[in-house]
């Protein structure tokens, strides 16, 4: 009786350290292996919020997000488009919506991945603003060679 005990508190005792680490690698995968698409989301989004131009018209603090929506899953969700070109240059594409104390507008982002800096650069940042008033604002363009 004391074995067949034992032996279940044991087992017990390993599900939970099995579950314990499951949940320790989602939120190191998480934190640390961040996917592109949330990389570019916040670089871009720490480049319109530098803006002046951006500040003066929608106000600071600025916060962006994926969706215009009440789900909360929905506005976290970054939509993307990563390809690689004829040059083997990879590319990724991400959209989003910013939202300040005095309007909101929506930012389309095209960014790639420099072969020889091993950095992403921006290929293009446009921040189109819907209020208070319209207007399209170029940021960032660029043509790589």
């Amino acid at each position: 009786m004391t074995i067949s005990k034992g032996a279940s508190y044991s087992f017990i005792i390993v599900i939970g350290l099995g579950i314990a680490a499951a949940a320790a690698y989602a939120v190191f995968n998480e934190l640390v292996f961040q996917p592109k698409e949330y990389k570019i989301f916040n670089k871009a989004l720490k480049r319109i919020q530098d803006d002046a131009q951006v500040r003066v018209r929608i106000g600071s603090p600025i916060t962006g997000y994926g969706q215009e929506s009440r789900n909360r899953a929905a506005r976290q969700r970054i939509p993307h488009r990563i390809w690689t070109d004829e040059d083997g240059v990879e590319n990724i594409e991400v959209n989003f919506y910013i939202r300040g104390p005095q309007g909101a507008g929506k930012v389309f982002c095209r960014m790639f991945k420099d072969k020889v800096e091993k950095d992403w650069k921006f290929t293009s940042l446009i921040v189109h603003i819907m209020s208070p008033s319209p207007a399209q604002l170029l940021l960032e363009s660029y043509v790589p060679t």
